[in-house]
């Protein structure tokens, strides 16, 4: 009939390999080859034995045995012409002791599989049976070869990647020694501006608009971070040093693999900026920003869609300070101004002119930057966002494929812009199959970074698709979306300045920023 089960046993019948070629529960197979040792006599020369239910046809190898269970009924020439098959196959794949057989359990029970089929012997020889387990897999080579093409393309991305930002580091580098640059100039001091509450107080002289602004930072903003290299002053007893060892780059280059954030090129402490701040090179900067909150439906629609706006000025000398802001802007549907208490309102609103109240009294000097003009526009609709983004993610099998793209509006060129998009707990990095643009993957937030640098007429529009394991389509939301524009929805700017005193007037620079604050696909 058949073959029931292929093992090999230690000399006590604890069972190290066992193949059933029958259904045949595991207190069964277990009881069986528990009994087999009691059954063997000692000094006798058999091969088989018998009990009431199965026949055992085995053969000692060293301090094991191996073992064929098999009923009554078959023919015991066969099943002894399988059991010296089985005793040749298994030196083949692995040594004659109980540790080397456990390891080399599954190649043994393919081995067994290949000479036994369904309980009867197959006609095959030691030589055919390796080669069968030696088969080569066409899929498991394509697999390696991509597994490997992957591997590869990850390093030349990352070297790109280090060459730009050695690149970028040696730029700010020159920069740095060039000191301040005017708004026109290839460096922009930017200016985060924080709580713009304002409240009712009068102006000091040289003092600054009482509760305005109080807490704003120097007009120099100061990014936190460690000193770079450069800027940090040589030490007493040592010259100046050029660069950074290998060690530091590669200790740094480590850190960034794990997810953390270098910013290597970062300016002085704050300790050291307060003590010796850039000074401007024009007398008066006046500062417009826009603050854009969206929140946009991953199906279409708005939530929210807020911008709000700040005009901010900054006087160096206190006898630049009596002078008069004219503006203009655009007429923006749903547009509504605020201005500070002290600002002379209905010549604000007849006249679009920003003077004190008491043209006696000067706008306050210094190093910080005093808001005097607030607005908010509200009513905008989809077709007003500067940005839209799309995500369609797909399970396929044991992958799921993400397929992201950006329209960008027309009215805007977007600067440094960067989607981030959540990602399942993954145990390495997505793989991404096509991209417009650069991408880098945190693992301790399991984000992935979406970053273009710049987005004009030539790129309205880009697209991105990446492969994770399966996952929710709900776990890539909500995607944050970061970015700047040097132009807004309001359009204003000043246009003049009037001095109240005699005299030219001052000369002056100004900064239109757009940034989104916080803009989201939900």
């Amino acid at each position: 009939m058949v073959v029931l089960a292929a093992s090999i046993i230690s000399k006590s019948g604890k069972a190290l390999v066992s193949r059933q070629y029958v259904d045949m529960s595991r207190i069964r197979i277990e009881g069986l080859l528990a009994a087999f040792p009691k059954l063997v006599g000692t000094g006798k020369q058999h091969t088989y034995l018998e009990t009431e239910s199965v026949r055992y046809v085995y053969q000692p190898i060293e301090g094991l045995y191996l073992l064929l269970i098999t009923n009554k009924q078959s023919n015991i020439l066969e099943d002894l012409d399988t059991l010296r098959l089985l005793s040749k196959l298994v030196p083949e794949y692995s040594s004659l002791d109980e540790d080397s057989i456990c390891k080399t359990a599954f190649e043994l029970i393919f081995a067994f599989d290949e000479a036994i089929s369904l309980g009867n012997k197959e006609n095959v020889t030691v030589q055919q049976v390796k080669q069968y387990c030696e088969m080569e897999s066409h899929e498991e080579k394509a697999h390696k070869l991509m597994m490997q093409s992957k591997i590869n393309e990850t390093k030349d991305v990352m070297k790109k990647r280090a060459s730009e930002l050695d690149k970028i580091r040696m730029e700010k580098g020159k920069l740095d020694k060039g000191g301040y640059s005017s708004i026109s100039g290839p460096r922009v001091i930017e200016k985060t501006f924080s709580d713009m509450n304002i409240s009712g107080t009068g102006f000091g002289s040289g003092s600054g608009l009482s509760g305005i602004g109080a807490d704003m930072d120097s007009f120099a903003s100061k990014p936190k971070g460690r000193p770079s290299a450069a800027a940090t002053a040589p030490g007493k007893g040592f010259g100046m040093k050029l660069g950074k060892s290998q060690k530091t780059n590669q200790f740094l280059e480590s850190l960034k693999a794990e997810g953390e954030v270098i910013l290597e090129d970062a300016q002085p402490s704050s300790v050291s900026s307060r003590a010796s701040p850039l000074i401007p090179s024009d007398p008066i900067t006046v500062t417009i920003e826009e603050k854009l909150n969206v929140i946009v439906k991953r199906d279409g629609g708005v939530n929210n869609f807020d911008v709000q706006g700040t005009l901010a000025l900054q006087v160096l000398n206190d006898a630049d300070g009596f002078i008069q802001l004219q503006i203009e802007n655009k007429d923006v549907p749903g547009l509504s101004f605020k201005t500070h208490p002290n600002i002379h309102k209905e010549l604000f609103n007849s006249q679009q002119i920003v003077g004190a109240k008491d043209p006696n009294r000067p706008f306050p000097s210094g190093q910080n930057e005093t808001p005097l003009v607030k607005w908010r526009i509200q009513g905008m609709n989809e077709s007003n966002l500067p940005l839209s983004v799309n995500c369609w993610p797909s399970v396929s099998g044991y992958e799921t494929y993400v397929n992201i793209e950006y329209e960008a509006s027309e009215m805007f060129d977007l600067n440094n812009v960067v989607i981030s998009i959540p990602l399942p707990a993954l145990r390495e990095a997505p793989t991404v199959k096509q991209i417009d643009g650069e991408w880098k993957y945190d693992p301790r937030n399991s984000v992935l970074e979406w970053s273009i640098i710049l987005i004009d007429q030539s790129n309205r529009s880009g697209s991105m698709e990446f492969i994770v394991p399966p996952a929710d389509p709900s776990t890539f939301f909500p995607i944050s979306i970061g970015f700047a524009a040097s132009n807004t929805f309001s359009d204003l700017k000043v246009t003049g300045i009037h001095p109240l005193k005699e005299g030219n007037p001052p000369k002056y620079s100004q900064r239109v920023r757009l940034v989104a604050a916080n803009y989201q696909i939900v």
